[in-house]
């Protein structure tokens, strides 16, 4: 995938998989997962699919609503918020609320 990607052909576990993707959009993933401070691409892209799986209900809404209050508290623009609220506010997400 990338230059830094390793590969441990010794584990049976890990399967490699290939996957097209525009030219653009690798490159706002490389941009991405170097911002965010992934070892590499594989690594950020196992984090996110796997995030995927596991909270599947979760709406792109929700997503910009958590990307939307992370810059504005990075900002000082916005309220500190709970894990707990937060975790209700995921769960209203759900219901459609």
């Amino acid at each position: 995938m990338s230059g830094t990607d390793t590969t441990n052909s010794d584990d049976p576990e890990m399967v490699q998989i290939n996957l097209r993707l525009s030219r653009s959009f690798l490159e706002d993933i490389d941009e991405t997962w170097k911002e965010e401070g992934f070892n590499s691409r594989s690594e950020f892209l196992r984090y996110v699919a796997r995030d995927a799986v596991k909270h599947p209900g979760f709406s792109r809404e929700g997503w910009k609503q958590i990307a939307t209050v992370e810059h504005e508290r990075r900002t000082g623009e916005s309220e500190s918020f709970s894990r707990a609220e937060i975790l209700e506010l995921m769960d209203h997400e759900g219901d459609g609320e």
